[in-house]
């Protein structure tokens, strides 16, 4: 078995306040076949969402009096390590975590945990998926208040747009279309009472990306109609790159516009290599590992950005410029 297969794999559930994600996280624990252990981060002493989630089979771990996407991460650490070591002792029985973050956190810290290198969360752990929850007749008013709101969104690989019963189609249309020129990778899904088979957010392994990221054939700018300044990039390159040059480009961009880049995964072709290299990160933080064999007819770079400010062209011709000689 590969190392990353004996890993626990993670779901992280954001959403801004009041979008559903407690409703969710009833449904899927009362449906789904998994055994899950759940943390809840709530601020304040007195915990509502452990109460909320009634499934008595589950382990449930509060942590208040902060959020995890700062001052009390190291918590979050802590919690994991003690539920992977539980696991291992035969203490607890447990398929996957599943994180749900308060509606004001962003997302990226979490997803920083898994990265580290010297985390004991990446030596126990893998993200199989961030899944947002958004609520379809206020999220228009939180995205352009609240930046949290929009990096949720942008850090999604699923985005379960609940409420919908509660606003026009025409309206649902055009949140539509705004929330894909934040994030153009996301599986998107409509649904009622934050309700959805827990198939679609289980076991999809979208933030590791074993998959070929299909391109995505159209651009999107920097900038909307609505003024949102995040947008999703895509790029391909067809000749195979040289490793020290795209080292170097990786780490000229991840210095200058890090704090800009919510995130970024992709494929690499490398010359001379048999196997892919695939690779992910979050702002200034990446990490990447061999992937599969390549077929011949499918060899292509290809990389898909999320961030602010982003210039297609410039990044399409850095890229490039990676190409072996």
């Amino acid at each position: 078995m590969r190392e990353a297969e004996r890993k626990i794999p993670v779901t992280i559930v954001t959403g801004f306040l009041g979008a559903g994600k407690t409703t969710f996280l009833r449904h899927f624990l009362q449906e789904s076949e998994e055994k899950a252990a759940v943390i809840v981060n709530e601020f304040g002493d007195i915990g509502i969402d452990g109460q909320l989630i009634e499934r008595s089979e589950e382990k449930i771990v509060e942590i208040n009096s902060g959020c995890i996407c700062c001052n009390v991460r190291k918590d979050l650490i802590d919690t994991l390590s003690m539920l992977a070591y539980s696991r291992e002792a035969d203490m607890v029985d447990f398929d996957r975590v599943i994180i749900e973050t308060t509606g004001i956190a962003d997302p990226a810290p979490v997803i920083q945990t898994f990265l580290m290198e010297e985390s004991s969360a990446a030596d126990d752990y893998f993200i199989d998926a961030v899944c947002t929850i958004v609520d379809a007749e206020h999220i228009p008013r939180h995205l352009d208040e609240r930046r949290e709101a929009v990096s949720q969104i942008a850090f999604a690989d699923v985005v379960l747009v609940n409420k919908v019963d509660l606003v026009e189609k025409e309206q649902l249309s055009d949140l539509r279309k705004r929330l894909e020129k934040i994030n153009v990778t996301a599986q998107w899904y409509e649904c009622e009472q934050s309700r959805i088979p827990p198939a679609s957010v289980l076991n999809i392994h979208t933030f590791r990306l074993h998959e070929k990221i299909e391109a995505v054939p159209h651009l999107l700018h920097s900038s909307s109609p609505h003024g949102d300044n995040v947008s999703s990039v895509s790029l391909r390159e067809e000749r195979p790159l040289d490793l020290k040059k795209l080292n170097l480009w990786l780490s000229f961009l991840v210095q200058v516009q890090g704090e800009s880049l919510y995130r970024y995964k992709g494929v690499f072709n490398i010359d001379g290599e048999e196997n892919r290299l695939v690779f992910q990160g979050v702002h200034m933080l990446l990490n990447a590992g061999e992937g599969r064999k390549w077929e011949s007819r499918e060899r292509a770079s290809e990389i898909v950005f999320i961030g602010k400010y982003l210039n297609k062209e410039n990044l399409q011709e850095q890229l490039a410029q990676c190409a072996a000689d």
